[in-house]
């Protein structure tokens, strides 16, 4: 698993020996000796994981986390300290910290904390939704205005203040982590720590151990003893994403946990009171995994609450308001000005059957803004290489939208056509098939209503 790793600490022999290890095993190492020249860095070289130190002179890094998760969402910082307490960890995790390690530290474990960080990075690429959505069009930091989404909202504000276990469900790429942030952030739990497992990221051998923490020599590479997410998640909220691909013998942990309240970390001997509320979200039926594959019992410890979020083909009234909000996000990201998008594309964007949900979407507007060149979302500015359309009648004289073989600018161009032949089939039914009456109701002239229906075998002649 080859990466390009950032290493910044203020001590020139912890970023040698990072960098010999870290290449050793494969990886393109940057250095940097603080925060500041590691923001430099990060402006302007791809990363896809920052490991540092966190007492530095000047810029420290705790403010180097909290500029990651301002300017570059989603990117996984791991921190090295001397100082390791499980205020400074909370804290840590808060600003978005992926992991931490204390001074000092097992190769081994630094191994392990890399390899899991990088598990998770890829799982973000592979399954990625930026989960920053905020638009006044919706609550909690939501966007959508449907029923579907009301009845979102609804749960939300009934469950929220709870220390009910919800279950969140719905297609890759429909929002279930702002679904999480946003029970979290509704909640007296608000002030308290809002932490995320990937299950599905992190290899079952080494999940145990992340969730429930491990006692010094444990297992090989556990120098010291390390706190699991439930403990850090300690007064919040643990949000447990992909639960569906935990193994048994951690679904049986959980389980205990759940119940009881009360943890054991591996290798130890006592158990740890936790006061935490616990949300888990999937995008399985997990019901369908009941017995073989998934606990009953632990299931239905879960799905106390269940929330379903619709797909977004379920709900294309709210495609306007997300496009608009991703066009205001990616002109600020960019140093755009597409203020609109032209009626071909709006047309397109609410027929296409969105597979890949609001996280599709998303990059589409993101590529057509990178693209585009004037103050309208044009055909020219989409991708080519879309995901098939639906299969769509001809129009005469355009060749048909067949799934598999068809761009979005195709299907742009077809669909524009089939819109404006039906707008004018039912301007003429409206104006009794008078031309001249149609052309004024249409706002355009005689002479180009007359090509256009000749253009769509309306009509052969030229008379009223």
């Amino acid at each position: 698993m080859r990466a390009r790793i950032l290493v910044v600490d203020d001590e020139p022999s912890i970023r040698t020996v990072l960098k010999a290890h870290l290449s050793r095993d494969g990886h393109e190492v940057l250095v940097a000796p603080g925060g500041a020249e590691a923001v430099g860095t990060l402006s302007t070289e791809p990363v896809d994981l920052v490991i540092s130190d966190l007492k530095m002179p000047g810029m420290d890094g705790m403010e180097l986390l909290a500029w990651c998760a301002r300017e570059q969402p989603g990117l996984p910082v791991i921190v090295i300290t001397a100082h390791g307490t499980i205020d400074t960890a909370v804290e840590a995790l808060k600003l978005g910290a992926q992991d931490f390690i204390s001074k000092p530290f097992d190769l081994d474990e630094l191994r392990q904390a890399v390899t899991k960080a990088l598990g998770v990075e890829r799982a973000r690429r592979r399954d990625w939704l930026d989960d920053s959505v905020f638009e006044p069009d919706g609550r909690f930091d939501l966007v959508g205005r449907t029923a579907a989404m009301q009845k979102v909202y609804d749960l939300v504000s009934k469950v929220a203040d709870s220390p009910t276990t919800v279950l969140i469900t719905g297609e890759s790429g429909t929002g279930k982590e702002l679904v999480a942030k946003a029970l979290h952030r509704q909640s007296s739990r608000r002030d308290g720590p809002f932490v995320t497992v990937n299950c599905g990221a992190i290899p079952d051998t080494l999940l145990e151990s992340e969730l429930f923490g491990h006692e010094k020599g444990a297992f090989t590479g556990a120098a010291s003893s390390k706190p699991g997410k439930f403990e850090l998640a300690e007064g919040g909220t643990l949000f447990l994403d992909e639960v569906g691909e935990l193994g048994r013998d951690v679904q049986v942990k959980l389980l205990r946990a759940l119940q009881a309240r009360t943890v054991e970390r591996v290798g130890g001997t006592r158990s740890i009171q936790v006061n935490v509320r616990v949300v888990a979200a999937t995008n399985v039926d997990l019901a369908s995994r009941v017995p073989g594959q998934f606990r009953e019992d632990l299931y239905y410890r879960l799905a106390v609450v269940p929330i379903h979020l619709p797909p977004l083909r379920e709900r294309r009234d709210d495609i306007p308001l997300l496009v608009r909000h991703f066009l205001g996000r990616f002109n600020e990201r960019l140093g755009k000005n597409v203020r609109d998008v032209s009626p071909e594309v709006a047309a397109a964007l609410s027929a296409w059957h969105w597979p890949g949900n609001i996280r599709e979407l998303e990059n589409t507007i993101e590529r057509g803004v990178l693209l585009g060149e004037g103050a309208l979302l044009g055909p020219e500015a989409l991708p080519t290489g879309a995901p098939a359309a639906p299969s769509t009648p001809a129009v005469a004289g355009l060749p048909p939208v067949e799934p598999g073989g068809i761009g979005l600018k195709e299907y742009v161009r077809v669909h524009t056509a089939k819109l404006e032949r039906d707008l004018i089939l039912k301007s003429l039914e409206a104006e009794g098939g008078n031309v001249t009456r149609t052309a004024r109701r249409l706002d355009i002239s005689r002479k180009a209503l007359q090509l256009k229906m000749k253009e769509y075998g309306l009509r052969d002649d030229d008379g009223e």
